[in-house]
């Protein structure tokens, strides 16, 4: 018979090498049976390394896994699954073209070569009756939104009657309510002596409302372990990146006081957004006749779940994505997103994956600095550039918004994440922008890069730039917002103040349950 009920877990001087970088150094930890344990770090923390330790898919190169006890060698993810252990990944592995049935079957592997239905329907349904969320089983990926996905992936594991279940961001794309219910769910699972939950997540609120125990990891080493009972967010902001402001910015949860930080209410309307229609990649409807304006001194925060639309929205305002149907104006002036009118009427923008986006990758940090302005004066005369003049200027700004890199004529993608996104922001910011298109602006950035990102939206919002901002982090748009719609179905489905918003309600609104 199969054992079941929670699992011990613990690790003793664990380490991992990926060539001269050490991931891990000497990681030991206990996790409870029956209980939730929070792991948290910067991003290269160590904490994704660790994790694949545990279920397989790295061999670590120093020290030891236990299991209630017994130390084990889990040599690869088949091994971790005989254990008990199970693990939900941040990335979809569900089959598109499978229903929910078949991608719950395909999950345990090995099957037979004719599958008897009846029986495994019954069993199915047995099943959905005791988990904690049910699905139609009958339903394909492509008919679930992305928070039912993240359930099905969920519902996967806890299928094969897991003893210790681990999870890599569960929450990143479900709406408030579902994130609770997700984790609320696992907890009393935990709690009624089922199954341990591991848990990776960058979110300071999930650790304090869900988590029975924290472990803090800091350049793939152990900080510190503690019950979540008795802490707070500032002191875990301050185990994660050594303490000081960016600490405190870290830990911020509660929306700033945008009025006194701004000076006055917004100005005019700088963007407004009439009617707006776009096609997805696939030929589908994606904006649906939007409506949207921003004016001179806020910051307008687009939530909604993922493929909502918010993408293809930034794109067609970036001139990456042709429109449909609709006008947009800036400053009163039909804009077409062209190099010309982004010059003269000073729109800039951070897309998401700026490396990608933004830049050149094989070209200087001084070049994409200057690809603005590398024809223009002071830079360029009778179209000739002037020797010097753009590094020089590029020099000026790597250490104004401290940008990390061996000089100006580095190639750009050797700089790390949070270092592109400092040369993007340099060449966006630095010529007062009037108005400015951000998408996820700290997505897989670390907390010190996070808290000077913000700290250049805030510092652009109250010179009196007009500023739209797309995030799947409704805590990051309550943070920093002034004015916060909500897209669902490539329409604004909902508008509030920022200051002393309902999360909840935004987020039955992002769930497309406005009532």
């Amino acid at each position: 018979m199969t054992a079941t009920g929670a699992l011990n877990l613990e690790t003793y001087e664990l380490g991992k090498r990926f060539g001269s970088f050490t991931a891990l150094s000497g990681v030991s930890m206990t996790v409870r049976a029956g209980t939730v344990h929070a792991l948290l770090g910067e991003n290269g923390a160590g904490k994704s390394t660790l994790v694949k330790c545990l279920v397989g898919y790295h061999r670590p190169d120093t020290g030891s896994v236990l299991i209630d006890g017994r130390e084990q060698a889990i040599s690869s993810p088949t091994v971790a699954r005989s254990l008990g252990l199970g693990m939900v990944y941040q990335h979809f592995t569900v089959v598109p073209g499978m229903t929910v049935a078949e991608n719950l079957l395909v999950a345990k592997g090995a099957l037979p070569w004719v599958i008897d239905w009846p029986k495994v329907r019954a069993e199915l349904d047995a099943f959905m009756q005791g988990a904690p969320f049910a699905l139609p089983l009958d339903a394909t990926p492509m008919q679930l939104s992305a928070g039912e996905k993240q359930k099905l992936e969920i519902l996967k594991q806890l299928y094969l009657r897991p003893r210790l279940l681990i999870l890599d961001e569960p929450t990143s794309v479900l709406t408030p309510q579902e994130a609770d219910e997700v984790l609320g769910a696992l907890k009393e699972r935990a709690h009624s002596g089922e199954c341990t939950v591991v848990m990776i997540t960058h979110k300071f609120r999930e650790v304090i409302e869900f988590a029975d125990d924290v472990t803090v990891l800091r350049r793939g080493a152990h900080v510190g372990s503690r019950a979540v009972a008795g802490t707070s967010a500032a002191e875990l902001a301050s185990m994660m990146v050594g303490g000081g402001d960016a600490a405190q910015a870290a830990a911020t949860d509660a929306p700033v006081d945008r009025a006194n930080a701004r000076g006055g209410a917004p100005g005019d309307v700088c963007l407004s957004v009439r009617g707006l229609q776009v096609t997805g990649d696939r030929g589908e409807p994606a904006v649906a006749g939007l409506d949207l304006e921003v004016r001179r001194g806020e910051i307008v925060g687009i939530a909604g779940v993922s493929g909502n639309g918010q993408r293809e929205l930034m794109e067609a305002l970036a001139g990456q994505r042709e429109r449909v149907g609709g006008d947009v104006r800036v400053a009163g002036q039909a804009y077409r997103a062209t190099r010309g009118q982004n010059r003269r009427l000073r729109v800039r923008g951070l897309p998401e994956e700026p490396l990608r986006n933004a830049c050149v990758g094989a070209m200087s940090v001084a070049d994409n600095i200057g690809l603005r302005s590398f024809d223009a004066p002071p830079y360029a005369r009778g179209g000739w550039r002037v020797p010097g003049a753009l590094t020089r200027r590029a020099r000026e700004l790597v250490a104004t918004y401290r940008v990390k890199t061996r000089g100006p004529g580095e190639p750009i993608r050797a700089l790390s994440g949070g270092n592109v996104q400092r040369a993007v922001l340099a060449r966006e910011l630095s010529d007062d922008a009037e108005l400015l298109l951000v998408s996820n602006p700290v997505f897989g950035l670390d907390f010190t890069a996070v808290a000077e990102v913000h700290a250049r939206l805030a510092a652009a919002r109250d010179r009196g730039a007009a500023v739209l901002m797309v995030s799947e982090d409704l805590d990051e748009l309550l943070a920093l917002a002034d004015r916060i719609v909500v897209m669902s179905g490539g329409r604004v489905v909902h508008e509030c103040a920022a200051a002393g918003a309902d999360r909840h309600d935004i987020g039955r609104h992002m769930g497309g349950h406005a009532h």
